[in-house]
């Protein structure tokens, strides 16, 4: 049977599975629940500096997208970091991990640029007991504009400071949170990294606002008639988390460096896919918030089931396994040529495919009488759009044309030798290189 305990930065915990900086890691009863539900471990929800509490705002903090069955899709998030005292915070960790040794229990902390600040707070971090801290410059809203979050994060210099104060003052593993609102996220990376960093976590939310509300045309969550942007996380960010995951785990300066994945992971496979994108574990928050934090047994079924089925008997057999398969684009085989292939006992003859390609793709897809639908060949150009409308699973599937075989699109005969873009005929720069 699979063993799910992950021992990422020599911190052991359970399972992978981590519940993030955030509301539901915001104080001892709920950090209890959720070890006593079965996650493996939490970091706390962001402390700041000693002195008045931070003050968050008393109405609406979050705005929601949703699909069509209204289930959740995405979060945008006006709260703050934790608003009740340091000292609280503080004595509530050491007592929590006291009675849970063996569960991982991080400090997330976000306090003001200087090397004053950092001094002043890590040692009283440092007894509570923590297995580690992980440096908040992600916060794209509300402390931003305070000069840290975000503002840090967006600054690789800042990052490499801030982190070599941290290893200077603090003996354990240090993680740094990067936020999503930068162009190149292996730049940030690369600067935790230079810093001493042992690790980084991403992506924090990304900046967002989710909707307006017509009736008074304030943006949503609105308190008292304005709106703010905020933090948007949930499913429909997992896209986005997953390649600059990749990138990452792939880059130059960057490959090597342990990575905590965040964003929009709700279910087993989610986690699975970011560990084989290189995550040593995972951090999971808004579909704690969207289910209670028992989805935690789901998830850790699933992923011990699939385990079981592959062969693997801890998470280090496969975490990392997909990053050689990702490349840039020029490097994709020109020559690997596909059609679309429809399976009429599965067909529901809803016609989505057909209308989505008719409509906005290649016209490569007939109805006939008694609505069966027919891929044309000569016009298939194997874009995988009508795979994606389909609401059949494996109904529409991609089938490879044999090498010798002529494509009748474009009068070809298929090759079977590997080719890419930096060779085409058609590239300029291929030519120059000639």
């Amino acid at each position: 049977m699979a063993d799910l305990t992950t021992d990422f930065l020599g911190i052991k915990s359970p399972n992978p599975f981590w519940l993030a900086s955030a509301p539901p890691t915001d104080k001892e009863y709920n950090v209890r629940r959720a070890f006593d539900a079965g996650w493996g471990g939490v970091v706390w929800k962001t402390l700041g500096a000693e002195g008045p509490p931070v003050v968050n705002v008393n109405g609406p903090r979050y705005g929601a997208i949703y699909g069509a069955d209204r289930r959740l899709l995405g979060l945008n998030n006006i709260e703050l970091i934790t608003d009740r005292p340091l000292e609280t915070n503080l004595e509530e960790m050491t007592r929590v991990k006291k009675d849970y040794p063996d569960h991982a229990l991080i400090a997330s902390i976000m306090v003001p640029c200087d090397e004053e600040s950092w001094r002043a707070i890590l040692p009283r971090v440092t007894e509570t007991n923590a297995d580690g801290i992980e440096l908040n410059f992600g916060c794209p809203h509300g402390m931003s504009e305070r000069g840290m979050g975000s503002a840090v994060g967006q600054v690789p210099e800042y990052i490499q400071m801030v982190t070599e104060w941290c290893k200077k003052y603090y003996d354990r593993p240090v993680i740094v949170k990067l936020t999503p609102n930068i162009t190149d996220i292996r730049k940030p990376a690369a600067a935790a990294k230079a810093g001493g960093a042992d690790a980084v976590s991403l992506i924090n939310t990304i900046n967002s606002i989710t909707g307006v509300d017509l009736d008074n045309f304030a943006p949503m969550p609105t308190i008292d008639g304005k709106g703010s942007h905020g933090g948007y996380c949930g499913p429909a960010v997992k896209p986005i988390a997953m390649s600059m995951v990749s990138e990452i785990a792939r880059g130059e300066d960057t490959r090597g460096l342990p990575i905590s994945g965040i964003g929009g992971i709700t279910t087993w496979r989610d986690a699975a896919e970011f560990m084989a994108l290189g995550c040593g574990n995972v951090q999971v928050c808004t579909a704690a918030m969207t289910y209670g934090f028992r989805i935690v047994e789901e998830m850790k079924r699933g992923l011990s089931a699939w385990m079981d089925e592959k062969g693997y008997t801890s998470t280090a057999d496969f975490v990392g396994k997909a990053v050689p398969n990702v490349t840039d684009w020029q490097y994709l085989n020109l020559n690997y040529v596909t059609k679309a292939r429809i399976d009429q006992d599965a067909c529901i003859k809803c016609g989505r495919c057909y209308a989505a390609c008719e409509d906005t793709s290649h016209q490569a897809i007939a109805m006939k009488e008694g609505r069966v639908f027919e891929v044309i060949d000569e016009e298939c150009v194997a874009c995988n759009l009508c795979v994606d409308v389909c609401p059949v699973e494996d109904c529409i599937t991609m089938e490879r044309l044999a090498a010798g075989t002529t494509d009748p699109r474009t009068g070809k005969v298929v090759q079977d030798e590997y080719a890419n873009w930096t060779t085409h005929p058609n590239n300029p720069m291929a030519k120059a290189a000639e």
